[in-house]
């Protein structure tokens, strides 16, 4: 059981038959009346968001999901391949189950794919991953403006903003939670 004074980000619990996991939380005290929680939670099978509060007492069964090392092969049309690194069988996955961070993602790259009961409901990429810059446009000298950014093209095919110093054929550093740059690699 989970008791939703212990919630924290990434935390699965079922609740009205529906799987939920934690994105952001807050534990309000106020000065008057009882302490709550203030939630943003995640639908896991429908990628639904909503926010809710509980008061801090209330139990919740949790859900185990599994994550699962698989390897990115490729894809083909909307289905997306990946090998099972203990069996070496392959799994279709639909590209709707994939999320915005999929984006990152080269072929042959290790990801964890979730599951709750057998269902794949998403694919989660390493927090942070080095791409190469196949298309930038190039810094002007003098254009030295506070935290100066332009956008970059990666070998994934995914669009970020970096630095004015970065070029075409470098590798750099991704957060993939977040979409953004992090350094030169």
């Amino acid at each position: 059981m989970v008791v939703a004074g212990d919630f924290r980000n990434g935390v699965t619990f079922e609740m009205d038959g529906n799987v939920l996991q934690i994105v952001e939380f807050q534990h309000v005290k106020p000065g008057k009346g009882a302490a709550f929680v203030r939630t943003k939670v995640k639908n896991v099978i429908t990628g639904a968001v909503l926010e809710r509060t509980f008061n801090p007492s209330d139990k919740f069964p949790t859900a185990f999901v599994e994550r699962k090392d698989m390897q990115y092969l490729y894809a083909d049309g909307s289905l997306y391949y990946f090998m099972d690194m203990e069996s070496y069988e392959q799994m279709p996955i639909d590209e709707s189950k994939l999320g915005d961070s999929f984006a990152f993602v080269k072929e042959n790259m290790e990801v964890k794919v979730l599951s709750y009961k057998g269902n794949v409901f998403g694919v989660e990429p390493p927090f942070f991953v080095e791409l190469e810059i196949t298309q930038t446009d190039p810094g002007f000298k003098g254009d030295t403006a506070t935290n100066a950014t332009k956008p970059a093209t990666l070998e994934t095919g995914a669009e970020i903003r970096v630095p004015l110093f970065i070029e075409e054929g470098d590798k750099v550093r991704i957060d993939t939670r977040t979409g953004e740059y992090m350094e030169r690699a």
